[in-house]
């Protein structure tokens, strides 16, 4: 790892995003599982442990609706209320209806909350009505709309128009809006998100005030606009390619996707559905008839519920059950560790991992076709080492096939309280696929200071051939992301540097003016990405200059595709974009610097 930290006071909490909305207001298939006497000086044998049963009830914190069901309304109406403000609260809900046509509903969502259809289309759950997200509870602010999602439903919006006004970590998944969708709040207010894939739009897609989005293998009527950076790949009526104006970045394909699994109703048996892995892909996985892929039920999944312990969940997992995480939170006392192939774990309603002790929340061995999806791992009062680890350290073998996924799987450093970790994700093992994180230090709420939340590393990566879509990793006190493998491939990046930086001194990388939001590794000679961007506001010292938001060696297969680096009003500037190149953010003016190739 790089050099130790360098010691600084502790900075007053700083809040999210003051300027930054106002700023762009202004401007291979998966393998299903098929479900004495002794010496006398010898020691008695352990007794094995039971075995774990698979499937069961899942739990008070899934709300399960049918078209008969009284008072949906009325429910959905009770989580709002609670979750609308409890941004660092602990409330975790999932809201599953079972295929059918649902009328006049309007399911307004607040902090982890998910919604989802229980078909194995979109179209077989219809709601007649909005699945809502704004920001009234912030004054029309939607750039703390974060950790909600919405996946595998029909919408025929009221007024023809559903909307859906989010930030970071609030994935709009394998949805059919039969109508258009506004992804800004009511009165056009600031926002900063965001992430579709394997969706339907049949109208327009209208950002507006958000500033940078990604959508993944999907099709759209049209899209309205842009502000920062709008990414887009296997779009079926993306806008053409047209970085830096408009700040469209548009490929054809999305080279290598896997959908996230998901939760649905077979007759009256819950299984969960894998989606099968696509090479350039293009359009949703859905559209045509039953989607590819292979399913299990729920018999074998060992379904988890809050308090349960990580020894526990272990003995599952070597038993050869998958996991199903109900909502709540779970504290472990070692780390998860998945040593088989084909292992599923999956979150429901943003199910949280809390690593006591400094202990590393999940580890995983270098198998084939792992699934880690739909979870939360909030960092912990001592120091982790890593949260977050794909493959063990010099793992090398081809997962070409059957890679792992790693999708809607977030990571929180501090915010809830006092939360530390070294290194937050890790990715060792080939060919991983990590689609749609948000890696986050915290720049507000508990526990927050350039020391109390202390989290040098985001992601590093030194696995070959790792593939990241949709990639958000934000304020960690040096790199964000460190790229040491070959052949890596990123299509869409969001950074914000830390805010909270007391001085100069303190992200003083040797000779070089701050440590890079994105750097590629010096021995690296293939890489290349698509829509990266970095933005700075260092508030607690204005005069702070970051060199660039870029780094990585010079060399013809080191390629990056339209980048952009934004200071906030002017609170610390860039000097460059990448290395040495691009020109210096000017002034106070919140306007992109851009670079459209390099080298």
């Amino acid at each position: 790892m790089p050099d130790s930290s360098p010691s600084s006071s502790r900075p007053p909490q700083v809040g999210r995003r003051t300027l930054l909305g106002a700023a762009a207001a202004a401007t291979a298939a998966p393998v299903v599982l098929g479900s004495a006497s002794r010496a006398a000086a010898a020691p008695a044998p352990r007794k094995k442990p039971r075995a774990l049963p698979g499937g069961g009830d899942l739990g008070p914190n899934v709300l399960v609706f049918d078209p008969s069901t009284p008072g949906i309304q009325a429910r959905l109406d009770e989580v709002f209320r609670q979750q609308e403000s409890a941004q660092f609260g602990t409330g975790r809900y999932a809201l599953l209806f079972k295929p059918g046509t649902y009328n006049g509903l309007n399911a307004q969502l607040g902090f982890y909350t998910s919604i989802a259809g229980l078909g194995l289309s979109p179209d077989d759950t219809t709601i007649n009505g909005d699945i809502t997200v704004d920001a009234g509870w912030f004054n029309g602010n939607a750039t703390q709309n974060f950790w909600r999602s919405a996946e595998n439903l029909a919408l025929v919006p009221v007024n023809g128009t559903n909307r859906w006004a989010v930030a970071q970590a609030a994935p709009f998944r394998r949805m059919h809006v039969r109508g258009g969708l506004n992804l800004a709040p009511s009165g056009y207010g600031w926002a900063s998100g965001g992430y579709i894939a394997d969706s339907r739009i049949d109208g327009q897609v209208g950002p507006y005030s958000q500033q940078q989005w990604y959508t993944r293998d999907s099709a759209i009527g049209s899209w309205l606009n842009g502000v920062w950076n709008m990414v887009f790949s296997g779009v079926e009526g993306a806008p053409a390619q047209s970085f830096p104006n408009p700040p469209y970045t548009t490929l054809a394909t999305t080279p290598v996707s896997r959908e996230k699994p998901f939760l649905y109703l077979q007759g009256s048996e819950y299984r969960v559905f894998l989606p099968e892995k696509r090479t350039n892909a293009r359009g949703v996985t859905w559209g045509n008839g039953t989607p590819r892929g292979t399913s299990l039920p729920l018999t074998q999944f060992y379904v988890a519920r809050p308090g349960v312990s990580a020894a526990t969940l272990n003995q599952a997992l070597e038993q050869g059950l998958h996991l199903l995480l109900t909502p709540g939170i779970y504290h472990l006392s070692e780390p998860l560790r998945i040593n088989r192939a084909n292992t599923v774990v999956l979150g429901l309603g943003y199910a949280t991992l809390i690593p006591d002790g400094g202990v590393t929340a999940v580890k995983v061995a270098d198998v084939d076709g792992v699934r880690l999806a739909g979870f939360l791992v909030d960092a912990g009062p001592v120091n982790s080492p890593t949260l977050l680890e794909i493959g063990p350290r010099g793992a090398s073998r081809d997962h070409s096939a059957n890679p792992t996924t790693v999708q809607d799987v977030f990571i929180r450093i501090g915010g809830a309280g006092p939360g530390k970790a070294t290194t937050s994700m890790v990715v060792n093992s080939r060919h991983t696929i990590i689609d749609h994180t948000w890696v986050w230090r915290a720049d507000h709420g508990d526990g927050v200071g350039w020391e109390t939340n202390r989290a040098d590393y985001g992601v590093v990566v030194n696995g070959d051939d790792v593939l990241a879509t949709g990639l958000f990793v934000e304020h960690f006190n040096k790199y964000d992301v460190q790229w040491f493998g070959q052949r890596g491939r990123t299509i869409f990046f969001q950074n914000e540097k830390a805010y909270d930086a007391p001085n100069q001194a303190a992200i003083q990388n040797g000779s070089t003016k701050g440590y890079a939001a994105y750097r590629v590794g010096d021995a690296v000679t293939s890489h290349e990405g698509w829509g990266l961007g970095s933005y700075c506001y260092y508030n607690v010292d204005p005069t702070i200059v970051q060199h660039h938001g870029f780094a990585a060696p010079v060399r013809p297969d080191v390629r990056f595709h339209n980048l952009l680096v934004v200071s906030l009003g002017g609170q610390g500037q860039y000097e460059c974009v990448i290395n040495d190149t691009g020109s210096p953010t000017s002034g106070t003016s919140t306007v992109p610097s851009t670079v459209v190739s390099y080298p």
